[in-house]
C-alpha cells in the first residue's frame, strides 16, 4: 500500500513538473512580439533620460491634460474607454506604461521599485511639459504618491482610485518566499498562471465584485502587449516589487501625507477585498480628510465593473481638480 502511494505521489509530482515546464515552453512560444508591432490608436513613445515611455493619447492637446497610471499588470490600453470619455469632456487624456508592463522600454537592468516608477512619472511629464491631474488606479497609486510627495509643483491634483499604498508598511528585511526567490521559479509560476491565457480570465475575476462585468473584449484588451518579447522574465523581475511592500518608500509614511499642499480625491468600491475601505479611510485620513466618492456594490476594478458610475464620478473629480 505505501508503495502505491509513493508511486501515486511521484507520478503527481512528474505530472505538475510537466505542467508548468509546459506553460514555461508555451510562454516562449507566445512571446514573440517587438514593442512596435503591439501599439494600438493613439500610442506614441516618449523619450526620457528613464528610457522610452509608451503612452496612449486622446483628446484636445490645448486640454487641461490628465496623466491615468494603470494597476499591477496593467497597461495603458486599458484605460481606452476612460480616455475617450475625458476627451469628449474637452480634457487631453494621457495613460502611461510603467514598466514592465505595456510597451514602455525594459531591460534586464531596468529598477521597478515604487521610488523608480515614481521618477518615470516625473521624467515623462517634464519631457511633455505638462502639469497633469493624476488619476492612478491600485497599484499605479504607489508611484503616483512617490512623485507627487517628491515633487507636489508638478501636479494640478490626483484622483486614486482604489489605491493599493501599504500605508505603514516597510519590506525592510522581508524577502519572498523560497519557492518564489528564484527568477527561473518565479518565470514559470506567472506562465502558468497571470500570463497564461486559460487562467488569465478567472485570476482577473478574483479581483471583482461584479464578476460577470469582464467581457471577452476587455480581457483580450488585458492580454493584447503579453505577447511582447521578454514579457515572462520582465514580470519575474518585476514582481518581487509586488509581493513585498517597498522598502524606505515615503508613499508607505502616513506622515508623509500631512503637508502635501496638492488636492487629491479618491474613488472606492464598496466591496473593494483587495484594498478594502479601511484602506481609503486611512488615505484620506493620512490627506487630512480627503473626500471619498463610494461607489455601491463595486469591488476593485471599477472601471471595469460599473463604467457609467466610474466615469461620472472622474469626471466630477477632475472638473473640480481643473478649475484654479
Amino acid at each position: 500500500m505505501l508503495k502505491l502511494i509513493l508511486r501515486i505521489a511521484a507520478a503527481l509530482v512528474v505530472a505538475l513538473a510537466l505542467l508548468l515546464a509546459g506553460s514555461r515552453f508555451a510562454a516562449d512560444r507566445r512571446e514573440v512580439d517587438e514593442a512596435a508591432a503591439l501599439t494600438v490608436e493613439g500610442s506614441r513613445m516618449i523619450g526620457t533620460p528613464l528610457g522610452v515611455i509608451h503612452v496612449v493619447e486622446r483628446g484636445p492637446e490645448d486640454g487641461v491634460p490628465v496623466l491615468l497610471v494603470h494597476g499591477a499588470v496593467g497597461w495603458s490600453g486599458m484605460w481606452v474607454d476612460t480616455l475617450d470619455v475625458l476627451a469628449a469632456e474637452g480634457y487631453r487624456a494621457i495613460a502611461i506604461d510603467l514598466p514592465p508592463m505595456g510597451l514602455s522600454e525594459r531591460s534586464d537592468r531596468t529598477d521597478y521599485s515604487r521610488q523608480a516608477q515614481g521618477l518615470r512619472i516625473l521624467a515623462t511629464v517634464e519631457a511633455e511639459g505638462m502639469t497633469p491631474i493624476l488619476v492612478a488606479h491600485s497599484f499605479g497609486a504607489g508611484a503616483v504618491a512617490e512623485a507627487m510627495i517628491a515633487d507636489p509643483d508638478t501636479f494640478r491634483g490626483a484622483v486614486i482610485v482604489d489605491g493599493a499604498l501599504s500605508l505603514g508598511q516597510d519590506g525592510t528585511g522581508r524577502t519572498l518566499p523560497w519557492y518564489l526567490a528564484w527568477a527561473g521559479m518565479r518565470e514559470t509560476a506567472l506562465a502558468a498562471s497571470v500570463l497564461n491565457p486559460k487562467l488569465s480570465a478567472w485570476l482577473y475575476k478574483r479581483f471583482l465584485y461584479r464578476k460577470d462585468a469582464l467581457t471577452e473584449a476587455q480581457h483580450d484588451l488585458f492580454r493584447h502587449p503579453l505577447t511582447r518579447k521578454g514579457t515572462t522574465p520582465a514580470m519575474a523581475a518585476w514582481l518581487p516589487t509586488l509581493l513585498i511592500p517597498p522598502r524606505g518608500a515615503r508613499s508607505t509614511d502616513a506622515a508623509a501625507y500631512a503637508d502635501l499642499d496638492l488636492p487629491v480625491l479618491l474613488i472606492w468600491g464598496t466591496e473593494d477585498t483587495v484594498t478594502p475601505p479601511r484602506e481609503a479611510d486611512l488615505l484620506s485620513t493620512a490627506l487630512g480628510g480627503a473626500p471619498v466618492t463610494w461607489l455601491e456594490g463595486v469591488g476593485h476594478i471599477p472601471q471595469v465593473e460599473e463604467p457609467a458610475a466610474f466615469h461620472a464620478a472622474l469626471v466630477a473629480a477632475i472638473d473640480g481638480l481643473s478649475r484654479p
